[in-house]
């Protein structure tokens, strides 16, 4: 078993021709070059969550659904994250809110890093818009990688960043293998 921590990428677009899946892969070829994480990719669509349904609040983590079971056991295995988000009117998207509203100790004192995708502003509304759920889950967002899909398109299904992005993915990695390092001891489950 691997000593290093385990840093998970979610695609958080579900609708049918998203571009976040080839962007969400471009990163892990990035983070695996890194060397600090055992990567793994989460994709929402797979994870398929309906709109919150649990009958008790996420504090309790006392959870009746398989699908938050699941959920939940993916987030508590996970040290860091990636959100790779589309930009949808001016902010994040739905399955990601609902993703992180599933589950409230999993989330607590992990580092988190946003890949932002769209139009105009390049994802940055949606990075911006996100920032205080994340303070409220007590996510600790590192830093984020903006992509502008005009200057930077996905062509048939690849995405290949440019040494702008790719310098501003490494910093984001190296602030959240360090980050990760000191928030470990804050997690229950990891403290000892």
């Amino acid at each position: 078993m691997s000593e290093r921590p385990n840093l998970t990428v979610v695609i958080a677009s579900t609708r049918p021709g998203r571009k976040g899946e080839a962007i969400a892969r471009w990163f892990v070829g990035l983070a695996q070059a890194h060397g600090g994480f055992d990567v793994t990719l989460v994709d929402l669509a797979e994870v398929n969550l309906p709109i919150y349904d649990e009958p008790q609040q996420p504090i309790t983590g006392e959870y009746v659904y398989e699908h938050t079971k699941r959920w939940s056991s993916i987030v508590n295995n996970a040290d860091a994250f990636v959100f790779v988000m589309p930009e949808y009117n001016f902010s994040f998207n739905a399955a990601i809110k609902n993703a992180l509203d599933y589950l409230y100790q999993e989330w607590r004192y992990k580092p988190v890093g946003l890949v932002g995708y769209g139009g105009g502003a390049n994802g940055t509304r949606s990075i911006q818009a996100l920032k205080p759920v994340l303070l409220a889950l007590k996510l600790f967002w590192v830093g984020d990688v903006a992509i502008g899909l005009g200057a930077n398109p996905v062509i048939d299904g690849t995405f290949a960043g440019n040494e702008i992005l790719e310098k501003a993915a490494h910093a984001m990695l190296d602030e959240l293998a360090r980050l990760e390092g000191e928030l470990n001891v804050l997690r229950p489950d990891r403290a000892n």
